[in-house]
């Protein structure tokens, strides 16, 4: 059984006892955080697209990190101008372990 949810703008495919690293969320390490915003739910063999069915689906998991992403570097230039730019950027994620995937 898996399951595709959206969250942070993105969307992650997700099944039970999965670790997965999605957008900072507001919430502190060892609390349970319900995904609610399911896309797409497989359970057996059948696909569940329905908009009605997906509404009571819902994906239960446990926040286990919060982090910082490895640094990317951000390098702008404007050729025969003599203009260039470096800078760096390092996003924050929080570390989320699936538990249990309702619906």
């Amino acid at each position: 059984m898996y399951a595709v949810v959206t969250t942070g703008g993105k969307q992650f495919r997700v099944e039970e006892g999965d670790v997965v690293r999605v957008e900072k969320l507001e919430a502190n390490v060892g609390d349970t955080i319900e995904l609610d915003k399911v896309s797409l739910l497989a359970k057996d063999d059948s696909i569940v697209v329905d908009a009605g069915a997906l509404e009571a689906a819902k994906v239960v998991c446990q926040v286990s990190d919060h982090g910082r992403a490895k640094k990317i570097r951000v390098f702008k230039m404007k050729r025969r101008k003599g203009y260039k730019r470096t800078y760096g950027h390092r996003q924050d994620y929080t570390e989320l372990r699936v538990q249990s995937i309702e619906g």
